[in-house]
Order: structure tokens, then sequence, then C-alpha cells
């Protein structure tokens, strides 16, 4: 069964970075497009950005473009998601999930983690 697990949420200024990490257990990490997700109160879940099994190929929302940062590593069986540059609007409760398609739609992933939640202040 697989099982996400991710960690380095937390408060942070406005202009200030900050790295997640996103753990895989359970099945070959290797096997699946990892994507980042968020929700913020009140509003629906949206993409952030994927990454492709290889770690080839990624694809971020708009929103982050330049800013954020996917990246992952096979052997230890973890994505990450490099946050730079945040905003006031990058506050929210962060999700990673696996799936078998490299995609912005949440409907690709089987699998997601419990979140961790972002906080930006002014």
């Amino acid at each position: 069964q697989v099982q996400l697990v991710e960690s380095g949420g937390g408060l942070v200024q406005a202009g200030g970075s900050l790295r997640l990490s996103c753990q895989l257990s359970g099945r070959t990490f290797s096997t699946y497009n990892m994507g980042w997700f968020r929700q913020a109160p009140g509003k629906e879940r949206e993409f952030v950005g994927t990454i492709n099994w290889s770690g080839r190929t990624t694809m971020y929302a708009d929103s982050v473009k330049g800013r954020f940062t996917i990246s992952r590593d096979n052997v230890k069986n973890t994505m990450y998601l490099q946050m730079n540059s945040l905003k006031l609007e990058d506050t929210a409760v962060y999700y990673c999930a696996a799936g078998g398609t490299f995609s912005d739609s949440a409907r690709e992933y089987a699998y997601w983690g419990q979140g961790t939640r972002v906080t930006v202040s002014s």
C-alpha cells in the first residue's frame, strides 16, 4: 500500500523560502509521476506542479512558475518542492500526490499525503 508523508511546512515571511519534502513508501517510487497541490482556506484544491517519473520533465501552475521548483530523488524515494519568493497568497495546505499520468488534474493521482501547512506572513 502506498503511503505519502509530507514535511517541511511552517511559518515564513513574505519573500522567504521553504522546502517541502514528500516521501513515498510501500511501492517503487520511480514508477510514479508525482505532483504537488495546495488548498487555501475557503478555496478549492489547486495544482501547483508535477514531475514525471524520471525527473526530466516538470510542469508548473502559472502562479508559481519561476518561483517554485520540483525535484525528486528516486534513490531516497522523495520528491521536493523548493519555494522561493513566497507571497501571502501561497498560504495553504500543500499536498503531494502519486499517479500514473503526468498531469495537472487531481483526478489522475491515486495516492495522496495528509498535507503540510505553509503560512506566509507579511
